[in-house]
């Protein structure tokens, strides 16, 4: 339980500044990084030592986060959308919205691991590097990915103009 708690204390801003990058909410991220470090206990006999503990930290993160967004989105309604658009313009937030929808209807049909890889870089603000060592691959591979899933997106957006 010591060597958990000395984790705990080294890793514990690398993986909370990783959540709130992705998140953007201090309450989140904290809520998130919490939760990881939890599920990290539960699950430390099944670290083999394959990548570095800060990655596999952020891993569980990372999928505790996308579950987390999952969650929400079932719990989204169609009247907060609503709401919000009265109040900051109908007009622009109906144009922004549809391509922002469009977008993410266009991600979500890319197949893995270009839609991963776009979403970690765009959304997540991670760097190439980060994402590299996430997949456990060259940060060729990670600039290469998201290279040909930005050109997926762009030319499926063109397709639908």
């Amino acid at each position: 339980m010591d060597e958990f708690e000395s984790i705990y204390i080294q890793y514990f801003r690398d993986v909370y500044s990783f959540v709130l990058s992705l998140s953007r909410n201090e309450k989140i991220a904290e809520e998130i990084t919490q939760e990881t470090f939890f599920k990290a206990l539960k699950s430390i006999d099944k670290f083999n030592g394959n990548c570095k503990i800060n990655v596999w930290l952020c891993q569980i993160a990372k999928n505790t986060y996308f579950t987390y967004l999952g969650k929400q989105k079932r719990y989204d309604s169609a009247d907060d959308v609503g709401e919000k658009a009265s109040e900051n313009g109908i007009e622009a937030m109906i144009l922004d919205k549809e391509k922002t929808l469009r977008i993410h209807q266009i991600l979500h049909s890319l197949d893995e691991p270009y839609k991963e890889v776009f979403t970690l870089r765009v959304f997540g603000e991670l760097s190439f590097k980060q994402i590299s060592q996430l997949f456990e691959k060259t940060e060729s591979w990670a600039r290469v990915t998201f290279h040909r899933a930005k050109q997926k997106i762009q030319s499926m957006l063109k397709e639908e103009s």
